[in-house]
């Protein structure tokens, strides 16, 4: 994607500062394409010309019919075919008069703004009106025309975009949402429907012509404040159950407010639906909760079952059926902390060693386990079997790689390598023991631990799993990742 920098230093001379200010302005002009009803390109001078000029960016009126289906940015012009752009370049004053669309025979109506900072002309913003589908001037057209036109000088003497503004995108009100024009004095000039059907939900039913906010009960503190400080305010104001986020941009004459432009949105709906996630993600996180603590339960009373049991082999048995289950926990108790169903796995490994690492119980048979690598990201679906896999792997490595009676004095070695590639995680358990023994073959393994890797992996992940002679075994696991619905890849 093409960015007015990536314009600007390629083919402009404007300094950081400039630029800084162009990308201000491109920034805030939403609302000054939607109260002129028209398309605006930004221009700027080609590097050491001032004959030839760049098109630097356009936006397109929510409000009206675009005359420009297709992307201008990146355009050259010279003075020739858009001579009132040169003009008002050089000479700092706003131009109107006909021309054409860029690219196009198509007349047009133009209206070129020379975009000042510190009393010099850095480039200038254009409008583009079509002279076929003209828009019938009614009292809402004048009135935004007007504001529009407040905005255009204030473009030209330098003073917008606003400094230092910050805006959420997201749920900043627009145009459409809602526009009241408000004198110097506070009393309202104009306001458009969907700016009066907002103060009757607000509770506010007086409106009329004239009328001072402070007359209908309008909270004016982020009013005042606008205009005493002559900068933008955005503002999120409660009433009873109604929510509305309002955005306050002052209109100036040189450094002095004259009026204001305040833009409404009823955001009540969204604060509901915010509220309802809100609590749902408290839910999931209370049931994940919930399920690792009855996990931990179980385990418990299976390991005080354990203890009372005499065989070696129910013992055992009933032992590893508490590491599987508290291997499960580990991924509800990682989901309990977020409200994401995505479970950074780098995190379960740590504690899925160290839970292995409580069956090593002898100091003189000392095996060492380490992890590289990064498996990212993965959703419980996926997590949850795979951490009962990679404990089993490493359980499996500590009962059968190494000849504990004949253990080296720096004891034994078990890596867990991970990694991501094209969809694809990719686990290898690795240890410098014994090796496989002649003829493994894992489809006839009997052992129980192996037994359900297999199931796991080849069923529920539907991954693959290969064994094979590394100096001692290395187990190669390699399953899909799940891709969310907007087609990027879990993690």
């Amino acid at each position: 994607m093409i960015t007015v920098p990536d314009l600007a230093r390629t083919y402009t001379s404007l300094e950081d500062d400039d630029l800084e200010h162009l990308e201000s302005l491109v920034f805030s002009w939403q609302p000054l394409a939607d109260l002129c009803f028209a398309d605006l390109v930004l221009f700027a001078p080609l590097q050491g010309e001032e004959q030839r000029f760049i098109a630097l960016s356009q936006v397109r009126p929510v409000t009206g019919q675009t005359i420009y289906p297709h992307e201008t940015s990146g355009a050259i012009v010279d003075e020739q075919e858009r001579p009132l752009l040169a003009e008002a370049f050089r000479t700092g004053e706003s131009v109107e008069g006909d021309g054409r669309v860029i690219g196009s025979d198509e007349a047009a109506r133009l209206l070129c703004i020379p975009v000042r900072r510190r009393e010099r002309v850095i480039g200038v913003l254009t409008r583009y009106q079509s002279t076929v589908a003209r828009r019938r001037r009614g009292e809402l057209e004048r009135n935004y025309l007007k504001a529009f036109g407040h905005f255009a000088e204030m473009v030209q003497a330098g003073s917008f975009p606003f400094a230092l503004e910050e805006l959420n995108v997201e749920e900043e009100p627009r145009v459409g949402d809602g526009v009241i024009i408000i004198e110097d004095d506070l009393t309202i000039r104009f306001a458009s429907p969907n700016a009066v059907t907002a103060m009757h939900r607000m509770g506010f039913h007086g409106y009329s012509r004239g009328a001072a906010l402070t007359e209908l009960g309008f909270d004016v503190g982020a009013v005042r404040r606008a205009m005493t400080a002559a900068a933008p305010v955005l503002e999120e104001v409660e009433e009873g159950d109604s929510n509305t986020m309002m955005r306050v941009v002052p209109f100036l004459d040189g450094a002095t407010p004259v009026g204001a432009l305040l833009m409404i949105r009823d955001v009540t709906d969204l604060r509901r639906r915010d509220r309802m996630l809100l609590s749902k993600d408290a839910t999931i996180r209370e049931i994940h909760h919930r399920v690792k603590n009855n996990l931990q339960t179980i385990a418990a009373l299976l390991r005080l079952q354990s203890r009372r049991l005499r065989t070696p082999e129910a013992r055992q048995a009933v032992w590893e059926s508490e590491r599987r289950i508290r291997s499960i926990a580990l991924v509800h108790e990682t989901l309990a902390q977020d409200s994401s169903e995505v479970v950074p796995f780098d995190e379960i490994v740590r504690p899925l060693v160290r839970l292995v690492e409580e069956g090593v119980s002898s100091p003189e048979a000392p095996i060492s386990f380490g992890v590289e690598g990064s498996a990212g990201g993965l959703p419980g679906s996926v997590a949850t079997p795979l951490a009962v896999v990679l404990n089993e792997l490493m359980q499996n490595a500590l009962d059968h790689a190494f000849n504990y009676d004949d253990l080296p004095m720096d004891g034994g070695n078990v890596w867990i390598l991970l990694g991501r590639d094209n969809g694809e995680l990719r686990i290898d358990v690795v240890d410098d023991g014994v090796g496989l023994p002649e003829n493994f073959n894992l489809d006839e393994s009997k052992g129980l631990g192996l037994s359900i890797v297999q199931a796991l992996v080849t069923t529920e992940l539907e991954g693959t799993i290969d064994l094979e002679r590394d100096g001692g075994t290395r187990v190669r696991l390699r399953i899909p990742v799940p891709q969310r619905p907007d087609g990027l890849v879990v993690g």
